[in-house]
């Protein structure tokens, strides 16, 4: 038989009972899903004191107690052109990495993100009887919905961190629990709004805007010319604005300075977009996870977002996005309740206009909190929680 030939399914006692000692192998392929593993596994040490937990993870994971076959940091390249030089790389780590969980023999192999990976990984193990969870459901709410029935062959069950996802893979027969977000748990219902400003060194009562262009080099580049002139209009309109921009890591701060130059209302600060975020009266960011966050951080804002021309002409084209809104906000909301500024619209102009409303419009923005604030609790669900007992009852399944 070739060695990549599907094996018959493992057989499974029906009476058998949940193993107490279990072996769980794990995969995360960046920061984000490190955390997100890092949580999941000491919520399923809770249950199972004396579980054997190995994979692929970086430090949180490590320090959860996961046995670290290879460091996320492996699987950590973005954008075409970086993917194909590592692909033969990418490849050879794969096959490696199922046939070594396949011979360490785990009850249930969990993918955490990375789908391009992932997914991959968990169909082939799948095919030879081991039983597969996906925590982070791909965005299918939002384009190629039929993805979910191919998810569905790759994995046993789907956690997703939004409600809506559940009733798409129900669609295409696919086990799905709504497990809640992560940052809607470790954010409070009610940010400390002076906190923030105190540690940030910024007076109670100064105006601030949060600038975020995004984490990655290409956003930053693409996105902070035009975030940066909104954001200069809308000093001359707001008196002693202040405007402060996190900074991901040292190679996003080289670009964030090196475009902003010596504007002199503009601070540049390594990390805590978060506390930014809630520290600041309104908030201009790319569209992405980071809208969720200012979201929960109860704050006023603006999304504006451009893609490459071509790729949003084929987008349109071909009806390949199925939400009406792109920020999580307003999908979650089923409603537009702050301002997208897309492509062609993503201009200085609009952006400022849109920001100028916010800080002009006290009510406008009040008006947010409670709507804020119920789409917060609909996703606080501890989420690591809920993740294990979904995957206790995969362990009970065999």
């Amino acid at each position: 038989m070739h060695p990549d030939a599907p094996l018959p399914p493992q057989r499974r006692d029906p009476e058998a009972k949940l193993p107490m000692t279990p072996r769980i192998a794990l995969c995360a392929g960046e920061t984000s899903g490190d955390q997100l593993g890092a949580g999941l596994v000491g919520a399923l040490r809770e249950r199972f004191p004396d579980a054997q937990f190995a994979g692929i993870g970086a430090d949180g994971m490590r320090a959860a107690g996961v046995d670290t076959w290879w460091d996320a940091s492996e699987l950590a390249v973005m954008g075409l052109a970086e993917v194909l030089t590592h692909l033969p790389r990418l490849l050879k780590l794969r096959k490696a990495f199922r046939q070594r969980v396949l011979e360490w023999k785990p009850d249930v192999f969990i993918g955490i993100d990375a789908p391009d990976f992932n997914l991959g990984v968990e169909r082939w193990l799948k095919q030879r009887g081991v039983r597969t969870v996906h925590d982070v459901s791909p965005s299918v709410w939002a384009w190629r919905e039929h993805r979910a029935a191919k998810i569905g062959e790759s994995a046993d069950r789907v956690l997703c961190l939004f409600p809506m996802e559940p009733p798409i893979y129900a669609k295409h027969g696919v086990d799905a629990t709504f497990i809640g977000h992560p940052l809607a748990d470790a954010i409070p219902l009610h940010p400390d709004r002076a906190a923030a400003r105190a540690a940030l060194g910024v007076p109670g009562d100064a105006p601030v805007l949060a600038l975020l262009p995004g984490s990655r080099l290409g956003e930053i580049r693409r996105m902070l010319p035009d975030f940066a002139e909104a954001a200069r209009r809308l000093a001359l309109d707001v008196p002693g604005l202040r405007v402060l921009v996190p900074a991901a890591n040292a190679q996003c701060r080289a670009a964030i300075d090196d475009l902003l130059g010596d504007a002199p209302a503009f601070r540049v600060v390594d990390g805590q977009a978060q506390q930014i975020m809630i520290a600041g009266d309104a908030v201009l960011l790319a569209s992405g996870t980071a809208a969720l966050e200012a979201m929960l951080c109860k704050r006023p804002m603006v999304v504006g977002h451009r893609i490459a021309p071509l790729t949003y002409r084929i987008v349109r084209l071909f009806g390949l996005l199925k939400s009406p809104h792109v920020s999580l906000p307003n999908v979650l909301a089923g409603e537009a309740l702050i301002p997208e500024l897309l492509q062609d619209d993503c201009t200085p102009d609009k952006l400022h206009a849109a920001l100028l409303r916010w800080f002009r419009d006290a009510e406008a923005g009040a008006a947010l909190q409670p709507r804020f604030l119920a789409l917060h609790e609909i996703l606080r669900r501890d989420a690591s929680q809920r993740a294990a007992d979904a995957i206790a009852e995969v362990l009970q399944s065999r």
